[in-house]
């Protein structure tokens, strides 16, 4: 059964005149998902509903939970707790293959992502590094033009103004998955996911775009599915700065109105030299 992403309220707009109007606006509907790996409590996270199953599995893998194990199933799964409904929690089964992992406590926001989790040498002791040169395809001053793009295609942000976007693309600029979300980390799980489930990972060659900052917890997300660059609206934090360029990742922050900023590799090569015409090259009359 299709779940509703948004819900119509009545709200009171008032204009710079004290023109005061009770009008219907599109909202984004907010509900908790509780996500279970074989049976056993993963996380609880706030999203907008749609794509739950990617959302599960893209957590489970960027998380690091999976170990490997295969995907055999995902399903809704009703506990009769006080979760609103059994629409509300979502397990993923990998026939007990999984291997033992720490739950997480409490609730994970829109907005925390993993924080307080991982470092970085954690995280480089649980991923390799992405090969240096995955990133040379990508035409750097093409990307915002895609970014533009991807968020003309957020339909969700268009009605309500309140939700992240994702997508993954690649070298040619072709989107290839995009997703909307409440959470920003939600939205690239569910990218992820779905790359997942398509049997599309690790994303080696392709790129990430978030909408809003790169934080460590983008990184780690990219990292961990093997994309070669992240793109994001917004700028960067340092330390998601230090994990790309310990994980080869290239990353460019204030994707936007024809001009970015390039943070990782620490150094780019100077661009080519522009091309000769044919009738100036030397020998040719």
């Amino acid at each position: 059964m299709a779940r509703s992403r948004t819900e119509t309220m009545l709200v009171t707009r008032v204009t710079a005149h004290a023109d005061r109007r009770r009008q219907p606006d599109d909202l984004i509907v907010e509900e908790p998902m509780s996500i279970r790996l074989d049976g056993t409590q993963v996380t609880t996270t706030m999203r907008t509903p749609g794509h739950d199953y990617e959302l599960a599995v893209g957590f489970c893998h960027t998380e690091g939970v999976l170990g490997g194990a295969p995907i055999l199933g995902v399903r809704y799964c009703a506990d009769g707790s006080a979760m609103s409904s059994e629409f509300n929690v979502v397990t993923v089964s990998t026939g007990g293959r999984a291997p033992e992992f720490t739950p997480r406590l409490g609730l994970t926001s829109t907005s925390c992502g993993l924080c307080g989790s991982d470092s970085i040498d954690t995280l480089c002791a649980r991923l390799a590094p992405l090969d240096p040169d995955a990133a040379s395809g990508f035409d750097i001053e093409s990307f915002p033009r895609l970014c533009r793009r991807v968020l003309e295609g957020q339909g969700l942000f268009t009605a309500t103004g309140a939700v992240h976007g994702a997508a993954a693309f690649d070298a040619a600029g072709n989107i290839l998955v995009t997703r909307e979300d409440v959470g920003r980390h939600n939205a690239v799980d569910k990218v992820i996911g779905r790359m997942l489930l398509d049997g599309a990972l690790p994303a080696t060659g392709l790129g990430l775009f978030v909408s809003g900052r790169s934080s460590f917890e983008m990184v780690q997300k990219a990292w961990a599915a093997g994309f070669a660059v992240l793109l994001s609206v917004s700028a960067p934090t340092s330390l998601a700065v230090e994990t790309a360029r310990r994980a080869n990742l290239m990353m460019a922050g204030f994707v936007r109105d024809d001009r970015l900023n390039v943070y990782a590799p620490e150094r780019l090569p100077p661009p080519p030299p522009p091309a000769v015409p044919r009738d100036r090259e030397p020998g040719i009359a």
